[in-house]
């Protein structure tokens, strides 16, 4: 497929050279050289310097023989106006990153359609609604359901006192004739193991498990897990994901954000009358104790800065907040923040290739996470009538090696899926895989 990512910034150079690690001919476009070098140093692509509103320079970049142009700037006016002009040229699909929600509502959206803008994605309302989410359940690292909610993938990381700790998958298992649970994935020192009924658990392990919902209550016991209420939340940093945590909690919760910038801070205020704003360092320890930071159930890190929310993520957790989460935009810095006991990790380029990563594939995908400290994803597929993942029972079909069936909702009813299972037409199935099995697996389903 030839995919042309129009900006080169953070989120762009993790799609161009995520999309050219999965074999596809990407073009990158920015203003800026260095910014260019920078993504071409460490992938195969072609970098085109120039204005992305620019006929000239989308004609250099052969949009009129793309088959997914992405506007993806950090400049919202500019996206839409590059995306525009790639549809009129002749790109086949058209996505573009937006940072108003107005232009999500049902009756707005059609507008973009219509002016050729396939799809439109808010990376920063995607991330606060992951937050919200994992507000809702203390006790996991990740929560993503599918179906609506019929399957979930959760995600724990086994202490010692696990019970789990020195079995195998099939000691873990091995009473049960119908799993309520499974667990498809262990992430452990950098690597990814789609596990075998002989790999063991160890302590540190990060273990996703797919579940039926009925049966999540059964599985925190299993992990010695319970969610606990969030009442109190402190929130350094008034970022646009910030802006959006309180919208959505503020008349539920009491939320304090802190920002060192006076006017963000008095903006803010202005902004959010329920939420209680600070301006003041929140890099300053005795000034968030006074604050009440050691009082609060949950602590979220939202600078633009990675380093500065690892650390002051770290600090809460010290002082005794029950539930921490950080936003890490390095990919680099993910499995030391996972490590010093940071809860949970929001990173907008993996939000981002969750939302487009659908687009080129060759078959229709419903739903991707691309997940945080871990080198995979989870998709739900709706399987078709006649495909090969419909041609016997899963351990009979050569499924790909790299990743596995792990859930199925079939009508009213969702199962974890068995080596015995036979997939039938229109049952929707959730998915994990490793990047290299991720084309293959799209083949079974197509």
């Amino acid at each position: 497929m030839k995919i042309v990512v129009a900006g080169a910034g953070e989120v762009g150079s993790h799609l161009a050279k995520m999309l050219s690690a999965a074999g596809h001919d990407v073009t990158a476009m920015d203003w800026e050289e260095q910014m260019l070098e920078k993504v071409a140093e460490s992938s195969d692509i072609i970098t085109i310097e120039g204005d992305i509103t620019s006929f000239e320079t989308l004609k250099r970049a052969e949009v009129s023989r793309c088959d997914l142009f992405m506007a993806v700037s950090f400049e919202e006016n500019t996206n839409i106006l590059s995306a525009v002009l790639a549809k009129q040229l002749g790109a086949r699909k058209v996505i573009c990153r937006i940072d108003n929600d107005e232009y999500l509502m049902p009756g707005n959206k059609e507008v973009f359609i219509n002016m050729g803008i396939d799809y439109l994605f808010y990376p920063e309302k995607v991330a606060a609604q992951e937050v919200v989410t994992l507000l809702g359940h203390t006790s996991t690292t990740e929560y993503i359901d599918f179906s609506g909610g019929k399957l979930i993938v959760v995600a724990f990381k086994l202490e010692s006192s696990s019970p789990l700790v020195g079995k195998t998958l099939e000691e873990v298992t091995i009473d049960r004739d119908q799993l309520e649970y499974r667990t498809i994935a262990i992430s452990r020192e950098s690597r990814t193991i789609i596990p075998t009924a002989t790999d063991f658990f160890k302590e540190g392990d990060m273990i996703y498990v797919i579940s039926e919902k009925k049966s999540n209550e059964e599985l925190m016991k299993l992990m010695g897990k319970s969610d606990i209420p969030i009442r109190n939340i402190m929130i350094m940093g008034g970022s646009r994901i910030a802006r959006r945590i309180a919208r959505m909690m503020q008349n539920d919760v009491n939320i304090k954000i802190i920002d060192y910038k006076a006017d963000k801070a008095y903006k803010l205020a202005e902004e959010l009358d329920k939420t209680l704003v600070i301006h003041e360092d929140g890099r300053k320890t005795e000034a968030m104790i006074e604050e009440g930071l050691q009082q609060m159930d949950a602590y979220i890190a939202l600078t633009g800065r990675s380093e500065t929310n690892i650390l002051a993520a770290m600090v809460a957790k010290k002082l005794g907040v029950k539930k921490v989460i950080a936003e890490v935009e390095n990919l680099n810095y993910i499995g030391l923040a996972e490590s010093v006991g940071i809860d949970t990790i929001i990173n907008k380029k993996l939000i981002t290739a969750s939302s487009i990563y659908g687009f080129t594939m060759s078959t229709d995908v419903q739903a991707i996470k691309c997940l945080n400290g871990c080198d995979a994803e989870v998709l739900e597929f709706i399987v078709k009538a006649d495909s090969p993942v419909t041609k016997g029972k899963i351990k009979h079909i050569n499924f790909p090696r790299g990743a596995v069936i792990g859930g199925v909702v079939r009508g009213d009813k969702s199962f974890i899926a068995l080596g015995s299972t036979e997939l039938r037409a229109y049952d929707r199935v959730v998915v994990f895989a490793l990047p290299e099995a991720i084309r293959k697996v799209g083949k079974f389903f197509a």
